[in-house]
């Protein structure tokens, strides 16, 4: 179960993303849902396996959306193949992954350019892109070995949840599509779903000067989860309600001021 932040605008932002794959694949997964222990009923159906594997290297964090060229990620496969694509083609949307870990909400969204095979369903990828889609505030030191890498190429769809079930735990089953949801074949998990896709990406390039009064002067770049691409508008769509911003001001990791804004600039005075 994936709550990621929306990948090309189009996914409803709360609902949450199955990836799923068996070995053999019964030819199709079902997932049912209920609030409670019993009542389940059908919430979405998997007619395909997902590339999920496991990855065999640690990542070190770097910095976000910048190629960087020296890191490589080597993941093994359960199923499924990975191939290379040029940069221009990584620009567009192709070759994307979400590293994670064994939590809903905790995933990375990766790009990558090479896929080099250098073992039975193992690869080695590099020319990364790091923090996608708004990650970026949420790059681990490290992924550890082991960690969970989803391919997102379409065979991952989203679980049907309404709003009003967000931050809400639901019993979750899925298994064979052959089987009823009381088989025993029928895994079940009891999750709630944050809805990663309502949340706003994190400011840039933030800046703080002193003025002739001794006043800090700070300003950042608002940025967007909604239409952030189109590189001839003046500026990016606000993308939500309304513009807002919490700023906290910490020293030795005491906080001694905080204050709500709707621009993005404030002083910080002498007094």
């Amino acid at each position: 179960f994936l709550d990621l932040p929306l990948l090309t605008g189009d996914e409803d932002e709360i609902s949450p993303h199955f990836a799923t794959t068996a070995s053999p694949w019964p030819g199709g997964v079902n997932l049912f849902s209920s609030p409670s222990e019993n009542g389940f009923s059908f919430n979405t159906g998997v007619s395909q396996s997902a590339v999920i594997g496991m990855t065999e290297s640690e990542l070190v964090k770097t910095e976000p959306s910048l190629w960087d060229m020296g890191s490589r990620l080597r993941v093994r496969l359960a199923n499924g193949t990975l191939s290379s694509a040029s940069k221009e083609a990584v620009l567009n949307g192709a070759n994307v992954i979400a590293i994670g870990n064994s939590s809903t909400n905790n995933w990375e969204i990766i790009q990558f350019a090479t896929a080099s095979l250098i073992d039975t369903d193992t690869y080695e990828l590099s020319g990364l892109l790091r923090g996608q889609q708004g990650t970026d505030a949420y790059i681990p030191d490290f992924w550890q070995t082991g960690s969970y890498a989803v391919l997102l190429d379409g065979t991952v769809p989203q679980l049907n949840l309404a709003s009003s079930s967000r931050n809400l735990a639901r019993y979750y089953r899925y298994g064979p599509s052959t089987r009823s949801f009381d088989h025993a074949s029928y895994v079940e998990e009891y999750l709630a779903f944050a809805g990663v896709g309502l949340r706003p990406y994190r400011p840039s390039h933030l800046s703080a000067s002193f003025d002739q009064n001794s006043n800090v002067t700070t300003s950042w770049v608002r940025r967007t989860r909604i239409d952030g691409d189109n590189w001839q508008a003046a500026d990016v769509p606000l993308g939500e309600t309304s513009e807002a911003y919490h700023v906290r001001v910490l020293r030795d990791g005491s906080l001694v001021r905080e204050v709500d804004l709707t621009v993005p600039n404030w002083t910080y005075s002498q007094a």
